[in-house]
């Protein structure tokens, strides 16, 4: 069915520009020609038929056979397919392509394309009844498009030969006005009626289908006026045919005929005037002119109201001219401005106009049939959209649902609701839990049905054996296909236990289901526990209460304390003495084994914090211990190279400098000094009057980063403060001055008593802040101002928790739960800014906020959470945006579905009793790169013990760790011969 999505809803309602000057407005009225020309000669065959061969029928120069060859000409000219030569070969492909698709609908009776593709191969290869029967087989399962329709009803009207043909013809019609509302089917209705005129009822046939027409679309403001003046030069044809035959009347029946087709004209068009249609003011010349009396101030005054009507519809038909197909929430904001004003004629019509662009949206089929429901009551017209909605969105159990409620209201049969049942079991649920929800459903209608005074009934026994056939269902269907039950908590069985226990009187079959219950994983909870004891205690004895209790007692592992209470308050009520020392035993016995695990846990708790907080004390005093390392050897380099400049001056030649040394002095900058003497001092002078050298540039970064640590303040935050004070996280890194940035914000909720930013040893703003109030309630107000905007990144205002006091208080901004309105894009270029992505999305729907995902650096990801105002303008973004070209970049769309956070794992979690603690691989100061290189000689390097228990077998005891070589070892080996 998701192929019948795209095809369906690809078939958008192709609106006509406004006004009287339209784009195609020269075609338009070379068709209205063409019909009429079709009409006045149809209706001039009918009349000469009635009246006989007293009316020259040269004078018109047509049959009643020649009206149905015109308009068969005039409505299939367009759809003929032409003739075309095909050769041999290409005609053999097709047959194999034909077989193909006939054998992929056998095994898959749902794909929509593949039934397109073979109608048209088989119209295309003139197969006339292999056709016939492909369409009649996708109209059972789909249904059809507008197009699909015409081109069925144009073939079917070239074939049609006498009037059983021409009574097929009209049962075909009659199912295509029924899948969606299309004006051009009912103008091709209409048009077709007429060419049946000649026949018994023909006249009260065209006039019937003309008023059908009327009252399903007439109101359309844009494609009504063709209906209306179809069925108005009609009746204006009969006028013209009626003139000749005038003369052959008495002066009476000349006077009464004519006179009341004559009305018939004018009460078209006084109906078609007092409703807001466009082209109204060309509607009324016309009518100023064709009548030959004044027009009545009754008359002008509905025209004039359907005007100002006129007036406060344009805004939303121009929206909708304007925009692009589904235009779904240009419909929805329609459909809320028809609701205000309450006309039930309009509210259906427009729903009807958003469901021909919008098939596949649910939500939008909900809201219409609850209105029907709700408001119309119309059995036949509330029961035909239920019927379409779940054809169009099978998948959606709520349809299912709602449906057979509705024929449940209705007074439907039982056999009917029944096989409705049963197609929404095999419309092919996305979720386990649809099943439920459908079987939950149909039990309630059931268990409705019986009649719970008498013993035993027909429908009691329909209703038991409901509930077998729902419980296997899901274990046997739904279990195998999603590999859950989708009903964890048994609500199904539940209400079977209540049924059999309130209104069958029947404790025997509640517990036997209770038992049933319990022993599918929830003996632990104690609200089942509660809930099948409060079932004993309404319905069954003191004693089974009592062994229902002590067994909750042993079994509830959630919340023991309640189900012990409730034990001790009923024997305090109602037992004895031995019943209440058993009670208080149980109960005591429970609640220090409970305790003692309870305490076991916090000690592991502590136990692991305790061992968080060595290692991360280990790991500053590792870091300690390596940066003074690494400021030893730099020390002692730098007094090694003093002591060989020392060394150089006393034993080297003085006149000359080393080539390095001299290389060093050129390429560095010279002091203020030096660069006084200019180019021609002397430069033994220069050399020996200059003072020491530059210090190394690690060094001079060393002692920049000492000094900004020495003017960054260390921030100590005062717990003592939490009430009054906020945490403002999320900030941009580049923040160049935090506190004056964000005090107005903050001040704006109160009196500001300080910002605290928190910066890095090094000066470097870390994001986050304190803000200090000087009243609690300015810092509850504060929280209001949580994601607004802070030179483009969302600030995140939390209140100010001790997570050492209060370890599981987590804040994490975005939602972890699947979330049906919000999408999730990936593959956006790195150039795609925020408002070019609006501009996309707009198109499907009320975008409420998109969020572009940063690194810590603010750089764009590629990724990006749009939220849209529902879920239904959510399913269509998808639809239409997955697979889209942004840039050159192909974009992927889906639901926002984001995985859960996982807590970080704690060590002793990995630990298996028995089993060797595994280290993790050990990896470089530079983590996992591929470059690193190790400077170790081979000659020198020696197999590690894993290896070694690779290559060969099973590993034999610890070797001896390889001692560490001095540089006094290294020299010996190459000295060594």
């Amino acid at each position: 069915m998701a192929t019948a999505a795209a095809a369906s809803a690809s078939e958008a309602e192709a609106e006509p520009k406004a006004g009287p000057k339209a784009e195609g407005e020269e075609a338009e009225a070379k068709e209205a020609r063409t019909r009429r020309k079709v009409l006045s000669r149809a209706v001039a065959a009918a009349t000469y038929k009635t009246v006989g061969p007293e009316w020259d029928q040269q004078e018109e120069g047509v049959s009643e056979s020649d009206g149905d060859e015109e308009y068969a000409m005039a409505s299939s000219a367009e759809s003929s397919p032409g003739e075309y030569e095909w050769e041999y070969d290409e005609e053999e492909k097709n047959q194999l392509e034909i077989e193909r698709l006939e054998e992929q609908l056998s095994i898959n009776v749902y794909d929509y394309n593949c039934h397109v593709d073979l109608i048209r191969l088989l119209r295309l290869e003139g197969e006339l009844t292999k056709v016939r029967m492909a369409r009649q087989k996708m109209s059972e399962i789909f249904p059809l498009t507008e197009e699909l329709w015409l081109e069925w009803l144009h073939d079917e009207i070239s074939m049609a030969l006498d009037g059983l043909d021409r009574e097929h013809v009209y049962d075909l019609f009659e199912k295509a006005v029924k899948d969606y509302i299309c004006p051009n089917i009912w103008l091709e209705y209409g048009q077709y009626s007429v060419g049946g005129i000649g026949q018994k009822g023909g006249l009260e046939k065209v006039r019937s289908v003309f008023e059908r027409a009327l009252s399903s679309v007439g109101l359309h403001m844009t494609k009504g006026l063709a209906i209306w003046e179809a069925y108005r030069e009609f009746e204006s044809a009969i006028v013209e045919a009626a003139r000749p035959i005038a003369g052959f009347l008495s002066p009476f029946d000349r006077e009464q005929t004519f006179d009341s087709q004559l009305e018939k004209v004018h009460s078209l068009f006084r109906r078609q005037l007092a409703i807001p249609l466009y082209d109204m003011e060309a509607t009324f010349a016309e009518y100023e002119e064709w009548s030959e009396d004044p027009i009545p101030e009754s008359v002008i005054q509905n025209y004039n109201k359907a005007l100002q009507q006129l007036e406060k519809y344009k805004p939303y038909e121009e929206t909708l001219l304007q925009a692009e197909a589904p235009r779904l929430a240009e419909y929805q904001a329609y459909i809320d401005f028809e609701m205000k004003i309450g006309d039930p004629a309009r509210i259906q019509l427009i729903f009807e106009r958003a469901l021909v662009e919008n098939c596949l949206v649910p939500d939008l089929w909900i809201r219409y049939s609850q209105y029907l429901d709700r408001q119309l009551k119309v059995k036949d017209l509330v029961l035909s959209v239920h019927s379409r909605a779940v054809r169009n969105c099978p998948w959606t159990v709520a349809l299912w649902s709602r449906y057979l409620l509705a024929m449940e209201r209705h007074g439907v049969e039982h056999r009917v609701i029944s096989v409705t049942f049963e197609k929404a079991l095999s419309a092919g649920f996305i979720q386990a839990t649809d099943y439920v929800e459908i079987w939950q459903a149909y039990l309630d209608y059931l268990r409705r049905r019986v009649d719970f005074k008498q013993d035993s009934s027909k429908e009691l026994e329909e209703l038991r054996s409901a509930f077998a056939r729902a419980l296997e269902y899901l274990k046997q269907e739904v279990e195998e296909r999603f590999s859950e039950s989708g009903d964890p908590s048994c609500l199904i069985m539940q209400n079977w236990a209540r049924i059999e226990a309130r209104l069958c009187n029947n404790m025997q079959k509640a517990r036997e289901l209770w038992d049933s219950i319990m022993t599918k994983g929830n003996a632990k909870y104690a609200n089942m526990w509660l809930e099948y004891y409060n079932l004993e205690r309404a319905h069954g004895d003191t004693q089974h209460c009592r062994k229902a209790l002590h067994r909750a007692v042993q079994c509830t592992s959630d919340y023991p304390e309640h189900v012990c209470e409730v034990l001790l308050t009923m024997e305090r009520t109602e037992g004895t003495l031995e019943d209440w020392d058993i009670a208080v035993q149980k109960t005591e016995t429970r609640l220090a084994r409970v305790n003692e695990q309870r305490i076991k846990a916090a000690e592991k708790e502590a136990a692991l914090a305790q061992q968080e907080e060595e290692k991360v004390e280990q790991r500053k005093r590792a870091r300690a211990e390596k940066k003074a390392l690494k400021k030893k050897k730099k020390t002692r380099g730098s007094d090694k190279s003093r002591a060989d400049e020392d060394d150089e001056k006393e034993w080297g030649d003085d006149a000359e400098e080393q080539p390095s040394k001299r290389r060093r002095v050129e390429n560095s900058v010279p002091p203020a000094g030096e660069a006084e003497l200019g180019p021609e001092a002397d430069p033994g002078l220069s050399g020996s009057s200059a003072p020491a050298a530059a210090e190394p540039p690690s060094e001079q970064k060393e002692q920049r980063a000492a000094a900004r640590r020495r003017d960054v303040p260390r921030v100590l935050h005062d717990s003592s403060k939490d009430g009054v004070t906020v945490f403002v996280s999320n900030l941009p890194y580049g923040l160049r001055e935090p506190a004056a940035t964000l005090r107005p914000l903050f001040e704006a909720c109160g009196d500001v008593v300080e910002v605290r930013p928190i910066f890095s040893n090094r000066g470097d703003f870390r994001g986050y802040c304190y803000v200090e109030f000087k009243e609690e309630a300015v810092a509850l107000r504060a929280l209001e101002l949580d994601r607004q905007t802070v030179e483009g990144r969302p600030m995140f205002v939390s209140p100010c928790v001790d997570k050492s006091k209060n370890p599981d208080f987590k804040v994490f901004r975005y939602s972890t739960a699947l979330e049906k309105h919000k999408l999730f894009v990936s593959g956006l270029p790195f150039s795609c800014t925020k408002e070019e992505l609006e501009e996309i999305c707009k198109a499907h729907g009320t975008v409420k906020d998109i969020r572009l995902v940063t690194n810590r650096a603010g750089k764009p990801k590629g990724l990006a959470y749009v939220e849209y105002e529902n879920e239904s303008q959510a399913s269509q973004a998808v639809l239409k945006m997955d697979g889209m070209t942004i840039k050159e970049n192909v974009i992927k769309v889906a639901i926002s579905n984001p995985p859960q956070r996982k807590a970080p794992e704690k060590p002793e979690a990995r630990k298996a009793p028995g089993v060797a603690v595994v280290p993790r691989q050990i990896y470089g100061a530079r983590g996992k790169g591929r470059t690193q290189l190790s400077l170790l000689p081979r000659a020198l390097q020696r197999p590690s013990a894993t290896a070694a228990q690779a290559e060969n077998g099973p590993a034999t005891p610890a070797a001896t760790e390889v001692p560490k070589m001095s540089n006094a070892d290294f020299a010996k080996l190459l000295l060594r011969k």
